[in-house]
């Protein structure tokens, strides 16, 4: 009876089929990115004719990983009001995963409350989920809200320094009017109503608030109820900011680390 054949190839899928596919670019430019030593699978720089598996390998391009998984999906939602951003509801309202394929089952990121309007990302990416509603990350979002009366300077200057909430002051956010009354809020926190809460501290309670960007996504011709799948292109500079602020992040805390180490020798 003749031998099997040997089988000299190990298992997987060859690293730069995995690249092109997740959006990074044709298999020739992602040759090249390999062989420039720009992608690592689990922190190691990966040469030409290395094979991956999408669903255990940690891989990166320049730094920042790339969800890689098969059968990942990204949604862009423009949320309408009174729709829950739950998965589920006892109350049996309408919920924004009713609104969106029901195959694969996908989650929110984050979330907007009832009334508010606007972009809301759903996926089944759990890893990218997470570093997304992660405070570390601080990840942008930008509102648009319209307010009760003209907000002055002085409140513009209080939203910009930090507000004063019953559970803490919020960090500074990033504020303009459009007269007379519509606010532009960016905030990089995730509490509970953050931007209702901050007007109404500041004496211009909310009437109508819709969120406009996460991060660099941004999309004007959505209307209320309309959902799109993001592009790879998109999902990328999503990762790429999150990489990005984490590196910040770490940053910080050694130079937070290190003035403390510095200060305890002078003592």
């Amino acid at each position: 009876m003749p031998l099997p054949p040997l089988d000299d190839e190990p298992d997987g899928e060859r690293l730069q089929k995995v690249l092109a596919r997740a959006g990074i670019g044709s298999r020739r430019v992602c040759e090249e990115l390999i062989a420039d030593g720009k992608v690592t699978v689990n922190g190691v720089a990966a040469v030409l004719g290395r094979r991956v598996d999408p669903e255990a390998d940690r891989i990166e391009v320049d730094g920042v990983p790339l969800s890689v998984r098969e059968g990942l999906v990204y949604y862009l939602l423009n949320k309408p009001a009174a729709v829950v951003t739950t998965a589920s509801d006892p109350e049996g309202r309408r919920t924004v995963v009713e609104l969106v394929p029901d195959e694969p089952r996908v989650y929110p990121v984050g979330r907007l409350d009832y009334e508010t309007e606007g972009l809301l990302i759903l996926t089944n990416d759990g890893d990218l989920t997470h570093r997304l509603t992660h405070p570390s990350f601080g990840v942008e979002k930008e509102y648009l809200a319209e307010v009760t009366g003209t907000p002055s300077r002085g409140v513009l200057r209080m939203l910009r320094e930090g507000v004063e909430l019953d559970d803490g002051p919020t960090a500074p956010a990033k504020a303009s009017l459009q007269p007379p009354n519509h606010l532009t809020l960016t905030i990089h926190e995730g509490r509970n109503r953050q931007v209702r809460r901050m007007c109404d501290a500041v004496g211009h309670p909310v009437v109508r608030l819709v969120r406009t960007r996460i991060g660099p996504i941004v999309d004007r011709t959505l209307k209320p109820g309309e959902w799109r799948d993001l592009t790879p292109a998109e999902v990328r500079a999503l990762e790429t900011q999150v990489a990005g602020a984490a590196k910040a992040s770490e940053r910080a805390e050694r130079k937070a680390a290190g003035a403390a180490r510095h200060a305890a020798d002078e003592e």
